[in-house]
């Protein structure tokens, strides 16, 4: 996560937010989806147009009433049928109205509304319906009603219907598929990214709780979809934006406002630097995966004390907080997502969206010309490893090895397979990298204790690091403001703060012994093993544990090295078998970073292509690449993916055909430019990737779509070097 604003503005203010957005939808004019197939399942409703028969009588409309009493199909009332989740669909009108229950009444509404989640159950053609926990029935007079015996359904192919309303992708057709079995993946790989977070780690059915203390806006999926998912935000936010807590934590100005207005025109979010909003709606994510992202690591992730100032000012009351039951509700919510994107495509297992468990089944996933989705975790106190540092006692840890051991196997049992063993905050397992003044104060409120530090070697800057090591500390003032944040803190300290030497500071908290357990155990499970946010000493650490299995134990540097990484460290990692792939950037910075590491990959020795490619962070309240500036070559739209000036011969070797990608627009609403206003939101990977090749044309997008082979083979040399980890011996 990005740094925050100095303690200053942090506590200039208090807020107070409501959980639940409201506002309405505009959605496109009317088109005709028409027939496609016969209906054998209830999923093979998905997205299609039917008239529906209720007791062998066609259903049509009386004003808001639906009746039962058709007797041919051209009067019948047109359905298109949107998925809410497997099994469950929104009848949807070709006037823009939903068929909706309410007690024991079912009628047109102009708004989604609970009663418009319909499960349906049956199969061969004959279903029945329930929503409200009652049963779709036909009443004595023919209309259709909640509460009586339950209809007979039935329902055929149709013309006529009005598409429900959804984010566009723009790129028509299908992905590719491929490689044959034993060829290298042609794709780009995501090993940082946070689609779990938002306001309800749900399909917004709100029965999950928030995922960032109640402060960050909009739903992954949603059951009523796109204009729900990301409707207007003004009642978490406030009246133009002014209680959302990105204006005092993460932009310093409390009186910044934004238009609160979402779906469709998105006047002043998502933008690249709304960290906010939700900026990975699955229909976005779709559009960068139809270009070539093929896997894709999502993180549960929070900061536990972040959290809970959230909670003292603006955020939700009950919101829970507690890194890992926080961090491990995420990662369960991946599975609904999945389910749902199952919902829109046709059935289980049917969706591009394929949560993977080992690198053999990625392989498989990607082969299909599938996304191949790895859950991960990020936060300070894996394993509830918080540690406090009380006064006259010293420190105490929450965890024991006893309790590692057990979570370790609870969440790899979850299908965790990547894990950060530091964060923001120290914990019990050692320190965290030091880059932001900010969180030495937030980190307080968790552990009671300041970081401890040391002057960063050779300045933590220069020709010898890759990434620059700690960070010039500054010490607030705590007189200033009478608010919940700076009380729990004169209250705690006696008003005295630390006082840090001159230049970039490091954390003199290392990797305990409590951390060295945890390491070891992380790799003889067999965890892929992120080394940002770890004290730079600490990632030496890890590096030269990796070292001593056979082959050695690779690890990943997957969103800007936070802590520090020196230009030894980085040539480590590459011999090892790692990766280092930076936080997303704009094309210019993608091309840059790859010439950055290309001379230090070939120091190392590695016989693989060069790879580069990227950990986002997105939802992770960092900012999204910016635009590239003017005096750029701009993108012109559509443009090709695969074929001409800047691709290599490798795809049509493939079987890869040319992509043509339109402008990300939604007809009546929003259309996104990137060369104005940087990636405002995950779909602009897309065009991410031709600023790439117009920046640093074939080298740089090969780099990038090596980078997915480069991680599936990551994955495998950890999988063996965890078995040759079974002989280390326990620290």
């Amino acid at each position: 996560m990005r740094r925050v604003a100095p303690l200053s503005q942090l506590t200039s203010l208090l807020f107070a937010s409501a959980l639940l957005g409201c506002g309405s939808s505009q959605p496109p004019a009317s088109v005709d989806p028409g027939p496609s197939g016969p209906v054998v399942s209830r999923y093979d409703l998905a997205n299609r147009c039917f008239v529906m028969k209720a007791d062998g009588a066609y259903a049509v409309r009386s004003g808001a009433s639906f009746l039962a009493n058709g007797q041919d199909a051209s009067a019948a009332e047109r359905f298109y049928m949107k998925p809410a989740g497997l099994g469950r669909y929104l009848f949807y009108t070709a006037d823009k109205n939903l068929m909706t229950g309410n007690r024991s009444a079912v009628s047109a509404a102009a708004s989604p509304a609970d009663g418009s989640d319909w499960t349906l159950d049956g199969d061969a053609g004959r279903y029945s319906a329930t929503t409200l926990g009652q049963s779709l029935g036909v009443a004595a007079d023919g209309k259709l009603v909640l509460g009586s015996a339950p209809a007979t359904l039935s329902f055929e192919p149709a013309q006529g219907c009005t598409e429900y309303p959804e984010m566009p992708v723009g790129i028509d057709g299908p992905t590719f598929s491929g490689p044959a079995p034993g060829k290298p993946v042609l794709g780009f790989a995501e090993v940082h990214a946070h689609m779990s977070m938002g306001s309800d780690m749900s399909d917004g059915s709100g029965d999950r709780g928030p995922s960032a203390g109640g402060v960050m806006y909009g739903h992954a999926v949603d059951r009523f979809g796109a204009p729900e998912a990301l409707k207007n935000c003004i009642a978490m936010h406030g009246p133009e934006g002014i209680l959302s807590a990105e204006n005092i934590i993460l932009d310093t100005n409390p009186l910044q406002t934004h238009d609160t207005v979402g779906w469709p025109t998105f006047i002043d979010w998502p933008k690249h630097d709304s960290q906010l909003h939700q900026q990975m709606y699955y229909k976005w994510v779709e559009r960068a995966y139809k270009a070539g992202l093929r896997t894709m690591t999502v993180h549960g992730t929070t900061i536990e004390a972040l959290c809970n100032i959230a909670k003292l000012t603006f955020g939700d009351k009950t919101a829970a907080c507690v890194d890992m039951d926080v961090g491990t509700r995420q990662v369960e919510y991946l599975y609904d997502i999945e389910k749902y994107i199952d919902a829109q495509e046709g059935g289980p297992g049917k969706g591009w969206f394929r949560i993977v468990k080992d690198p053999a089944e990625a392989r498989r996933v990607v082969g299909d010309g599938k996304l191949a989705v790895i859950p991960g975790l990020e936060f300070a106190n894996i394993f509830h490893c918080r540690v406090q540092f009380l006064p006259g006692i010293g420190e105490v840890s929450d965890c024991t090895k006893e309790d590692i051991d057990r979570e370790i196997d609870e969440v790899w049992d979850l299908g965790v397979r990547q894990v950060f063993p530091y964060h923001d905050v120290d914990s019990a397992l050692g320190g965290t990298g030091i880059f932001s003044s900010i969180l030495n104060y937030v980190g307080f409120t968790n552990t009671l204790g300041f970081w401890k530090t040391y002057p960063c070697e050779n300045g933590g800057e220069g020709p010898t690091y890759f990434y620059e090591a700690g960070a010039v500390l500054e010490t607030a003032t705590l007189t200033q403001f009478n608010d919940p944040v700076t009380q729990l803190l004169i209250a705690t300290t006696g008003g005295v703060l630390p006082v840090y030497g001159p230049g970039r500071q490091c954390n003199a908290r290392t990797v305990t012994d409590l951390g060295k357990y945890a390491i070891d155990k992380i790799m003889k499970k067999g965890f892929i093993l992120d080394i940002d946010h770890a004290e730079i000493k600490s990632k030496q650490y890890m590096l030269d544990q990796g070292a001593l299995t056979t082959p050695s134990y690779p690890m990943i540097s997957g969103h800007g090295g936070h802590g520090g990484i020196s230009n030894a460290q980085a040539e480590q990692i590459f011999r090892q078998g790692g990766i280092i792939y930076p936080a997303l950037p704009n094309g210019k910075d993608f091309a840059a970073f790859v010439q950055k590491v290309k001379p230090i990959w070939q120091a190392s020795g590695t016989k693989r292509p060069l790879s580069v490619g990227y950990g986002a962070d997105a939802n992770g309240l960092r900012n999204l690449a910016g635009s590239r500036g003017a005096g750029s070559e701009p993108v012109h739209f559509p443009f090709t993916l695969f074929q001409g000036p800047g691709w290599g011969p490798q795809y049509a070797a493939a079987g890869i055909k040319p992509i043509s990608v339109q402008q990300l627009a939604i007809p009546g609403g929003k259309a996104w430019n990137m060369d104005e206003e940087g990636m405002s939101n995950y779909g602009l990977v897309a065009d991410f990737v031709e600023e790439a090749r117009i920046e640093g044309g074939e080298e740089t997008t090969s780099a990038l779509y090596n980078s997915a082979e480069a991680f599936l083979q990551l994955w495998e040399q950890t999988e063996k070097a965890s078995a040759d980890a079974q002989k280390l011996p326990t620290p």
